[in-house]
Formats: C-alpha cells, structure tokens, sequence
C-alpha cells in the first residue's frame, strides 16, 4: 500500500522555506514521500478556476531549481518529488490536501503587508484542505508571559472538554510519539462564570473555581485515557487553564515542537468549513508551528 506524501508548499520566501525543513523532518520521522509545489500566480487576466492543461514543466521552474539544489545537498532526505502547477494559490494548495498526509507551508509568503502575520494562502489552506495543515511562523514572534518549562521535546494541544475532537487528540499523541515529546494538553474553562439569568431570577449558588477545575481535569483525563491505551510511551499532563483558551496556547508555544488544534466541525446551521476564533488566534500568534485538525468524519 502506497504512502501519502507530506506535501510542502514553496514560493521562493524565506517562510516557505522555513517550512520545507519542517517539511523534510515531518517525512523523515513518517517514512513518507515528499512532495514540493510551486503553486504559480495566473495572470491577472487570466480565469483562476480554470487549470491550465497539463501543467507548467517543473523543470522550467527557478523556485523549484533552488528547492531541489538545497534538497538534493542533503545526505538524509526522503524520496522527493517536485511540482509546478498554475493557479490561484488560495484556491490549488487546499485542494492538494486531498492527496497528502500533511500540508505544510510557511506563515506568510511573497507580497502582502508585512504586518500580517498569516497570510491568506495559509489562512485558506487551514479552513479548507482535507489533511491536517501545519504553517511554520517566521522566527522572533514575540509572545508574553512565560511558557511551561521543562526538559526535552513538547508537543502542546488545545482540548474542548464540552466538545473534544478525537481527531485532534490523536494526531497530537502520534505527533508526539514521533518525537519522543511530553504532551501538553490545554484544558481552558471559562472563568468567572457568567451565568445567564431572566429578569427576577435568583442569583446561582456562588461556584468555587477549584471545584470547576477539578471537573476540568476528570472530563479531560476521560477523553484522553483510551489515546493513553494507544500510545503508552506518551507521557501526557493535563492542563486546567481559567479563562481564554487561545491565549493559554499561545502561551504554551515558544519552545514547543508543535501547538495541536482542531478545525470548527461543519453543522446544519454552518454547512461551510470554519476556523473558529481561537484556532485563528493561535495561527496568527502562537511562536511555534501549528498545525489545524480537520475533523474527523461524522459516524454513519
């Protein structure tokens, strides 16, 4: 049976190519095939829904000639292949995900103001490819506060306890299994509690946050004890964090091998793919690679 590859997505940027290493090393520890794309811009007059046939020669492609030169200097490296294709980026790099075990591309690539942090490639490539997606920040993001210490590799993920994606569990252990990392699972409840109350309603019964996160914690360790069973040499700390759960990973980032979060599950009310605010907030701030989970398929 055929391997997926890991497919990296270059521009010729120093982001992209940030990302092609994270690329290389993500291949290497799946034994997987990679893949290079160079995604070219139509021209502006051009109908960007409309592929062109066949494709441009890759050999015909100076982005792809540094790509492979660097590559090809390596002494370890995964079986690679390169590809060129036409079109509009936003719309062919999620559309490659279909194919690919991981899509990875840089944070920001050519163009754009210089103060955005995630550009829109990126941004649609997250909301929209079937694989998991992983954007690799440029370096020197400053994040305040200071993160979880401890020795050795970390892998950080967000769980919803009201609403955990196993998906995003399970790529999380695998990803750190792969790296022989301790993973930190982020575990936010919000605090203080603001209950709803109807007019002439009585106020609730004062609530102790250390019951609420004690409550955290059970959920939290139920959701995560069969992905235990699965991966034993996981060692896994649940975090209990009061308050806003996007601000609590981008915390947790600087230093880490990778932040886990998952993608807004599509609903009747929301039929479209969705990012949802704090898996926006960590790709725009969070100092380490993310990467964006899919769902996983609704159950027949």
């Amino acid at each position: 049976m055929s391997t997926l590859p890991v497919i990296a997505a270059v521009d010729g940027s120093d982001g992209s190519l940030r990302a092609l290493e994270w690329a290389l090393d993500a291949a290497r520890r799946r034994s997987a095939p990679l893949r290079v794309v160079h995604v070219r811009q139509y021209a502006h007059w051009a109908q960007p829904e409309v592929l062109a046939a066949g494709g441009p020669d890759p050999q015909e492609d100076p982005v792809l000639d540094r790509v492979r030169e660097h590559v090809e200097s390596l002494s370890a490296r995964p079986d690679t292949q390169y590809v060129a294709l036409e079109g509009a980026p936003g719309a062919v790099l999620p559309e490659l995900g279909s194919s690919a075990q991981l899509l990875v591309l840089g944070s920001r690539g050519r163009g754009g103001f210089a103060s955005l942090l995630l550009g829109s490639n990126g941004m649609a490539a997250a909301r929209d490819a079937e694989c998991p997606v992983v954007v690799v920040p440029r370096p020197g993001r400053d994040v305040p506060g200071e993160a979880p210490s401890g020795p050795g590799p970390r892998v950080v993920v967000g769980l919803k306890v009201d609403g955990p994606d196993e998906a995003t569990l399970e790529f999380a252990f695998a990803e750190a299994a792969r790296r022989g990392a301790r993973l930190q699972v982020v575990a936010a409840y919000p605090w203080p509690a603001q209950p709803w109350m109807m007019p002439g309603d009585m106020p609730p019964a004062i609530v102790d946050q250390d019951v609420i996160e004690d409550e955290t914690r059970v959920l939290a360790e139920g959701f995560l004890a069969p992905h235990r069973e699965r991966h034993p040499d996981v060692r896994a700390e649940t975090l209990p964090a009061a308050g806003d759960a996007a601000g609590h990973l981008v915390a947790a980032s600087p230093g880490a091998d990778l932040v886990v979060v998952g993608r807004h599950r599509r609903h009747l009310l929301a039929p479209a793919r969705m990012m949802g605010s704090v898996t926006h907030a960590v790709l725009l701030h969070a100092a380490s690679p993310v990467a964006v989970v899919p769902p996983a398929p609704p159950e027949d």
